[in-house]
């Protein structure tokens, strides 16, 4: 999933409004398993308890009622892709071991998939890092991919670093040194609850955005920034507000593309024959 332009890459006050209205009015519907579009009362209301001004929500000859327009516009559409799309992609552990295995043979992969953390009958395979390793290994072309890098993504200039970033990716193209395009990979398909550990790996990827950003705008260096998302329980059942924080982001910029679940299935190709395009010769 890629950003919708309408929202790219908004004045940082547009998000301080989402943001105070998800804590203040609340992400999900209660008891109904949806994303909330609140209205413009209940954002009011929510303003009016924080003791923030108003009248520029209802008011159009207000200089900044436009504005409010523009939030109510992203809250609908957050609301509409996480309910009619997001959902339907997410895969539970059944799912995501039969995909694994179909793309497994279709794409006659050699890599090996590595092991996920469980113990007993739940140590498997890491159906979604093994089917985001076999995809770019089947369109690479020849290229190198570290699919599990063991050292800090580097940026080099004239043989000198210009910018570590604090955290390793789960991946890079075609390296760790330069890389055109980093991603991380969040699957959790036996977790029962949404614990400290998942809502961290949500703030891990805004820490690696914002650290490219700031590459980007001190140094005019892009590089590509991708998150892979799925477990359905784990996301839907018990963490739809961090969904919600994951569009967020990637309308922030600090997310080139989020892939959730099978999307991967189309959507990685594309990637990575334009990741291709990118690697200087």
């Amino acid at each position: 999933m890629k950003p919708d332009l309408r929202f790219l890459k908004m004045p940082k006050s547009f998000w301080a409004h989402v943001r105070t209205i998800g804590q203040t009015v609340g992400y999900t519907e209660r008891g109904r398993g949806r994303i909330k579009i609140p209205s413009i009362e209940e954002i009011k209301d929510a303003y009016s308890s924080l003791h923030l001004a108003t009248d520029w929500l209802s008011d159009p000859r207000h200089p900044h009622h436009d504005d409010a327009v523009r939030l109510i516009e992203y809250l609908d559409y957050r609301s509409k892709v996480l309910n009619g799309t997001v959902e339907t992609l997410l895969m539970d552990a059944k799912a995501a071991e039969q995909l694994f295995k179909s793309e497994r043979k279709r794409l006659s992969s050699r890599l090996t998939a590595p092991m996920n953390k469980q113990k007993g009958a739940k140590k498997k395979p890491a159906f979604l890092t093994g089917l985001v390793n076999m995809i770019i290994d089947s369109n690479r072309k020849g290229r190198e991919v570290d699919y599990d890098p063991r050292s800090l993504t580097t940026v080099v200039r004239d043989g000198v670093p210009l910018r570590t970033l604090a955290r390793r990716v789960d991946g890079a193209f075609p390296s760790v040194v330069n890389p055109v395009a980093v991603w991380e990979i969040k699957e959790y398909y036996y977790t029962t609850t949404f614990g400290s550990r998942v809502a961290d790996g949500v703030y891990e990827t805004l820490l690696d955005g914002m650290e490219l950003e700031e590459l980007e705008v001190a140094e005019g260096i892009k590089i590509l920034h991708y998150l892979f998302v799925d477990s359905h329980y784990t996301w839907w059942e018990c963490g739809r507000s961090y969904l919600c924080r994951i569009i967020d982001m990637l309308h922030m910029g600090y997310v080139d593309e989020v892939m959730f679940g099978r999307e991967i299935i189309t959507e990685l190709p594309k990637a990575v024959k334009h990741w291709g395009s990118l690697v200087k010769s």
